[in-house]
């Protein structure tokens, strides 16, 4: 299975499925950057069931090169069956199994990382969905487990191991710690240790150096990312070049701004005028955060305003373009 850098014994970098960041648009520029793997946000078993759009928009695989990834979480089989073979069907090249989320919404339904308080119910529904998948590889995205007293990684791990999953991540935190104080790598060794699939280590990996720090203390076979993607499509593609010794040009200015355009493009043809250009938003703040700390690029308070309320995609290029003709940006 995939991802490609395993068979070519490189150390991979995944982008990590977050609600509101890596929907459809945003996957293509990372994979059009050179990821070679995307997973979309994570999709309720039980909405795609009921025919709920935004879930249906969630699983859009896209047109473009690269392994597609489905996350779904929930808390009944058949709804996660349901949703394997609706993934498989949408274009889905792997799917993957979220018991790891923290967020009260979805542990207060006993799913995401509640589920680690119950690993007999949680290899259920991973076989559920195994069944659903016909075939195609199931991967498992999980924590710690649910406070430092329940610590049930391992023994989560070994039963879906033993059920069929073909790689695992871990993200260095319980449920009680939520995305407070600092990932724990050294606490997923243990989960390396114990199973014979690869694990990928996940929590507070934002440059190169915490890469191959959470690397040394887990022992995994790869990262994944997540926040320090953000408006950053290219960041994937460029940790794990340098991980694995290769060069990797950064894209300049003008290369960005045509990416964020597309994704704005993109985030309106699937959501509509209004909500596209509110999704991307959370792009573009970071955007801007990194060309002022890459590029030298301060935008004043008003210019910042503008570009952020800009209310289609046109008009958000060319008030940047604007900017920049005048002098007003550092290319």
């Amino acid at each position: 299975m995939g991802p490609y850098a395993f068979s070519r014994n490189e150390t991979p970098v995944f982008l990590a499925p977050m609600s509101g960041v890596t929907d459809a648009p945003f996957r293509k520029q990372v994979m059009k950057f050179g990821a070679e793997t995307t997973i979309t946000e994570m999709v309720a078993g039980d909405d795609l069931r009921n025919g709920n759009q935004d879930s249906e928009n969630r699983i859009v695989v896209g047109h473009y090169p690269g392994i597609h990834t489905v996350q779904l979480v929930g808390r009944e089989a058949e709804a996660l069956r349901y949703g394997a073979e609706r993934a498989r069907h949408a274009g889905a090249d792997i799917i993957d199994i979220n018991m790891g989320c923290p967020s009260r919404r979805v542990t207060g339904g006993l799913s995401g990382s509640a589920l680690m308080r119950d690993p007999a119910h949680a290899q259920t529904l991973i076989e559920a969905v195994i069944d659903g998948a016909q075939g195609l590889p199931v991967t498992l995205k999980m924590r710690l487990g649910w406070d430092r007293d329940e610590m049930t990684a391992v023994e989560l791990a070994l039963r879906a191991q033993d059920v069929g999953v073909e790689l695992i991540a871990v993200h260095g935190r319980t449920r009680q710690d939520f995305y407070d104080g600092e990932a724990d790598w050294a606490a997923i060794r243990p989960v390396v240790d114990a199973v014979d699939l690869p694990v990928i280590a996940n929590g507070d990996i934002v440059c190169l150096e915490s890469a191959k720090e959470a690397l040394k203390l887990s022992g995994a076979a790869g990262v994944m990312v997540g926040r320090a993607a953000t408006g950053r499509p290219w960041f994937i593609a460029q940790l794990q070049a340098s991980l694995n010794g290769r060069e990797y040009n950064t894209p300049g200015l003008g290369l960005q701004i045509e990416s964020l355009a597309e994704q704005a493009r993109d985030s309106v043809e699937l959501y509509g005028q209004r909500v596209g250009m509110k999704v991307v938003r959370k792009h573009i703040v970071e955007a801007l955060e990194g060309w002022r700390n890459d590029f030298d690029v301060s935008l004043s308070a008003e210019m910042r305003k503008s570009v952020l309320t800009s209310q289609s995609p046109d008009d958000l290029v060319s008030t940047l373009n604007g900017f920049m003709a005048e002098g007003q940006v550092a290319a």
